[in-house]
């Protein structure tokens, strides 16, 4: 079996001002090296046809964190915390989940991965939990703490695809995320809960690995239960390329 190559979708950065930079944190790219595939980076500015045939090429995509969704593409409630919106880049991650979903091609969206996954299906998003969702725990950063610092258990739902990566019905997370999912999109199963009643993970229902996690396993490597999603990610898109 080849080495899985994995696309990261990625964003814009102003690494020196006024240069911009396209990239991806090096934390999603070691996780998917320790899990045993190759990360390649998936620049925004890609035209639909040179996207669609990159694709063609991946064996799984990987959608990592970073800025908000624009709300306009959720009738979405704006908010002054709203940060960092990215059209190109919204529009980008919104076709590579419907294009794993349509060919059944391995995904894993991470914090803002999940959410675009969301609200690719037709889902909306919390643009503020701390605002809109009443008696929400703290899910946004916590400053001068680490990224791998556990900040609440979620409830793992039952007969799930992340209950059988993960192998118990409960597990501490770190969080780092201010917006969250509200409505949950078409064909969607929401796999973990927070104490708060706020969606941690969903699922799309009939597809082989096409998932997303509010929390940040790739800072949390260290503890075999987050890597083995990963580990699992990384299967399937193995089998997908075989």
């Amino acid at each position: 079996m080849k080495t899985p190559l994995i696309g990261l979708s990625t964003e814009r950065l102003i690494v020196h001002d006024p240069i911009v930079s396209v990239g991806a944190k090096e934390a999603y790219a070691r996780a998917i090296l320790q899990a045993g595939g190759i990360p390649l980076l998936i620049p925004v500015g890609l035209s639909l046809t040179q996207l669609r045939e990159l694709f063609q090429n991946l064996d799984g995509i990987l959608l990592v964190g970073g800025g908000d969704i624009d709300p306009a593409r959720f009738n979405g409630e704006p908010h002054p915390r709203v940060y960092d919106v990215d059209p190109a880049r919204d529009e980008m991650e919104i076709e590579l989940v419907q294009l794993a979903a349509t060919h059944k091609k391995p995904l894993l969206g991470i914090c803002r991965g999940a959410q675009v996954i969301n609200v690719a299906l037709g889902g909306t998003l919390y643009t503020d939990i701390a605002s809109q969702l009443k008696g929400a725990l703290k899910h946004d950063y916590f400053p001068g703490y680490p990224r791998d610092t556990l900040a609440h258990k979620v409830k793992i739902m039952d007969q799930t695809h992340l209950e059988k990566i993960i192998g118990e019905d409960e597990i501490q997370v770190n969080s780092l995320h201010h917006q969250g999912l509200a409505r949950i999109g078409e064909e969607l199963r929401v796999s973990a809960w927070s104490p708060d009643g706020l969606a941690e993970a969903i699922e799309l229902l009939g597809h082989r690995f096409l998932m997303g996690v509010q929390w940040h396993p790739e800072w949390l490597t260290q503890h075999p239960r987050h890597f083995a999603l990963f580990k699992a990610f990384i299967q399937a898109a193995g089998e997908m390329g075989a």
